[in-house]
């Protein structure tokens, strides 16, 4: 399955989706003008590579904003992996957020409650350079 990537601005987030490298990531800020026809192509990708998923997927989350509309197609995202687990396979997500922004702590323990998969989730701090 061809590698899917789109990189991030200021208002979309980067997606990194590699089933050959075994590499799902999300990471950024997410706040597009019209999050159906950003988060389309991304979902419709997700839900191919589930036909014929790898023997283990992680999908890892580090998301400094989202907004309401965002958060909805996030949880669909979401949503695809929990029936990948539920069907049998191994699936997960890690959710990492800065350890003083306690929205985005809250937002991952709300999505964890939500789905019936491995959901772990990670502060970090950020470095000062």
């Amino acid at each position: 399955m061809d590698k899917f990537y789109i990189k991030g601005t200021a208002e979309t987030p980067t997606v990194s989706f590699d089933s050959t490298g075994n590499t799902f990531e999300i990471s950024g800020k997410s706040l597009p003008e019209d999050v159906k026809e950003f988060y389309h192509p991304i979902i419709k990708w997700l839900t191919e590579y589930c036909q014929s998923p790898n023997d283990a997927t992680t999908l890892k989350v580090r998301m400094e904003y989202f907004n309401t509309a965002s958060s909805k197609m996030i949880l669909e995202l979401f949503e695809l992996l929990n029936k990948l687990h539920l069907s049998g396979r191994n699936a997960a997500i890690e959710w990492y957020y800065q350890e003083d922004d306690e929205d985005m702590m809250d937002a991952g323990n709300d999505y964890a409650d939500m789905l019936d998969l491995p959901f772990k989730i990670f502060g970090y701090q950020t470095l000062l350079k």
